[in-house]
């Protein structure tokens, strides 16, 4: 699988994808976002990274329509993660609606929401876009080898 990354005349085919998958689209072209997509031979989905500094908000994370449920996420999410501790990440943190069971499979932990770190609660993500009702979720990337 390779992973490209998104420049902003990409933006349009990630805004799609995400519309179709019921997520937020109205800041993709936001301040400190980088969008990756993933493809085989064909697309498998995007993720995205927001932030700058050890703690960065894991987003925009949608798997294609027909690739679900065949592991593809599994390895998206690895290499989404490598890429962040690359970066110097060391905690990703996520908001999600519908997919809690699956990054709760992945080593991300459930956490309190009012304990997130002032540079992710900052975000439009958790400020407006998701619903307080959204499961807050983080994952400690230093023991990722």
């Amino acid at each position: 699988m390779t992973l490209t990354l998104l420049g902003p005349a990409a933006l349009a085919s990630l805004a799609e994808t995400l519309a179709t998958a019921n997520l937020p689209t109205a800041d993709l072209a936001g301040p400190d976002q980088v969008f990756f997509r993933f493809e085989d031979e064909a697309l498998v989905g995007y993720g995205g990274l927001e932030g700058d500094g050890p703690d960065r908000l894991l987003r925009s994370f949608v798997i294609a329509a027909g690739r679900r449920g065949t592991g593809l996420g599994r390895a998206m999410l690895a290499a989404l993660e490598r890429r962040a501790r690359e970066l110097g990440v060391v905690r990703l943190h996520l908001l999600t609606d519908s997919a809690a069971p699956f990054f709760l499979a992945n080593g991300y932990a459930a956490a309190d929401r009012s304990a997130a770190p002032a540079s992710i609660a900052g975000s439009a993500e958790f400020r407006t876009l998701c619903p307080a009702s959204a499961a807050y979720l983080v994952k400690s990337l230093e023991r990722l080898s």
